[in-house]
């Protein structure tokens, strides 16, 4: 029932906005594999609008947000700004294209924009993201005696994504069991990350509880080990514009070619 909400929702947003959507996902700690029992869903989309909206001599929003629920948040990006976000290898971006949650896909645009991530894939910009992510999250949420327990996970999944990052020069896969089976060894910090795991997905109420020394530990370090290792990354790779501007006048005649 939920998914038809989602679909239903989409399709009114086609209808008032006028605009066609490409592409739908989840995002957020149901895509990453920890959601809570009161978890919303966060839907992420792409759109775009007929070729007229685009012959302006002015600025356009390019962005639709619908009023945030108890239980739905649903926003998505116009195709430029998708487009202009995906040059500069932006991971949120990069992270709905490889969402298992797909809701919903229209023509080829997101097939082939998936083709592309290799080629702008930037280790540096990537690696800078998830590490001001975790080190933010760790600040806020994870220092004391005491801490917001559940706030582990937005802080180790960007962690083990840099660790990805280093170890494989790719975008780190989006679930959070595949970051840690591939980048935990088996042993103590393994054990503490799943055991917090299996009681985050079955719903336990992880508030404020005594920090767990053992990761706390792994992520100070890491997050300097990281900070490190940034600086001495050398990377460089062609500008994809020609190629992002062909995909979108691509795109527009395949919508809108019959109308």
């Amino acid at each position: 029932m939920l998914n038809e909400k989602i679909i239903e929702e989409i399709k009114n947003i086609e209808l008032t906005k006028d605009v066609t959507i490409l592409f739908a996902c989840e995002s957020g700690s149901r895509a990453w594999g920890f959601p809570s029992k009161d978890s919303d869903y966060d839907v992420r989309f792409i759109y775009i609008h007929p070729p007229e909206w685009y012959l302006s001599i002015d600025e356009k929003r390019d962005v639709i947000e619908l009023p945030i629920n108890d239980l739905l948040d649903i926003n998505g990006w116009d195709i430029r700004k998708a487009l202009k976000l995906f040059r500069k290898s932006n991971p949120p971006l990069q992270e709905w294209l490889s969402s298992e949650i797909v809701y919903y896909r229209s023509f080829s645009f997101v097939d082939k924009l998936r083709k592309m991530s290799s080629e702008v894939f930037s280790p540096i910009s990537c690696m800078y993201h998830y590490l001001s992510m975790a080190r933010g999250n760790y600040r806020e949420f994870l220092q004391g005696e005491r801490v917001k327990i559940k706030k582990y996970f937005y802080v180790l999944r960007p962690v083990l994504a840099c660790k990805w990052i280093e170890k494989y020069n790719t975008m780190p896969p989006i679930l959070f069991q595949d970051l840690v089976n591939d980048i935990v060894p088996s042993g103590i910090l393994n054990e503490e990350i799943s055991k917090l795991l299996e009681r985050k997905i079955n719903g336990d109420e992880l508030d404020f509880e005594p920090r767990i020394n053992v990761i706390n530990e792994f992520i100070e370090n890491e997050i300097d080990h990281i900070d490190a290792f940034i600086k001495t990354i050398k990377h460089s790779s062609e500008n994809p514009t020609e190629k992002l501007d062909r995909l979108f006048r691509d795109t527009l005649k395949e919508v809108y070619s019959s109308s």
